[in-house]
């Protein structure tokens, strides 16, 4: 369980990260492109003084259009200068960090008729969003301090199969510890013992496709147990 200092710590950095994509979706035009979105975001998150990323180089990793189904690692991730148009899934992702505190946060944002909106009209943006918010909403019921990653793997991928999506993730993951090293982080993956108690943090970030679908959707957040040992978010 953390400490109280770091449960504070750590939340001011992920209300930032949150507070940045909160504020970036009305700015998002039909003429950006993942890299002028990235270097928006990163701007962003200077002016609200967490410059620096734990992620290798790569405070803003944004996907959109033709690889809003691409799954890659931040040390190999560069961004594309495809434009968003009219009608589009932007997807970013955001891993600010200050000290040893991190952040790691995203969001899949529609854009229909030119502008971004929360209400889409496209049954598969209603679908996918609909389906990453409801597996947020129903996970922390599931999990238990003794619950392992590979337990929360296993349950996050019968629900993504019955849902009928598919994980895109390229580690085949759905998440992992927030560690003080890149290095040093637990996965929630297939037969990793770990217990979730066991680690301060963990971030939950299901990266699904529906089967036969176009777009990729994620939606992340970063977990603890309290003194109850009932699961909040930061």
């Amino acid at each position: 369980m953390p400490t109280e200092l770091q449960i504070a710590e750590h939340r001011k950095v992920q209300l930032a990260a949150k507070a940045v994509l909160d504020a970036l979706a009305p700015l998002i035009t039909p003429e950006d492109t993942e890299q002028s979105i990235a270097a928006k975001a990163h701007r962003m998150l200077q002016e609200a003084g967490y410059p620096d990323t734990w992620y290798y180089d790569c405070p803003a990793l944004v996907l959109l259009g033709s690889r809003s189904c691409v799954s890659v690692s931040g040390r190999d991730y560069s961004p594309c200068e495809e434009s968003v148009g009219s009608f589009n899934l932007i997807t970013v992702d955001l891993s600010p960090i200050h000290r040893e505190y991190w952040g790691d946060c995203a969001r899949s944002f529609v854009m229909e008729n030119g502008k971004v909106t929360a209400a889409p009209q496209s049954l598969e943006f209603k679908n996918g969003l609909r389906f990453v918010h409801q597996m947020h909403a129903q996970m922390p019921a599931v999990v238990k301090p003794h619950t392992t990653f590979g337990q929360l793997f296993d349950w996050t991928n019968m629900r993504i199969r019955q849902g009928g999506f598919v994980n895109l993730d390229y580690r085949n993951n759905v998440g992992h510890s927030i560690a003080t090293n890149r290095e040093g982080r637990q996965y929630i993956q297939a037969n990793n013992d770990v217990r979730l108690g066991d680690v301060p943090f963990f971030s939950y970030e299901p990266f699904v496709r529906l089967k036969g679908g176009k777009w990729g959707f994620k939606h992340e957040g970063i977990f603890f147990f309290n003194q109850a040992g009932e699961l909040e978010e930061l």
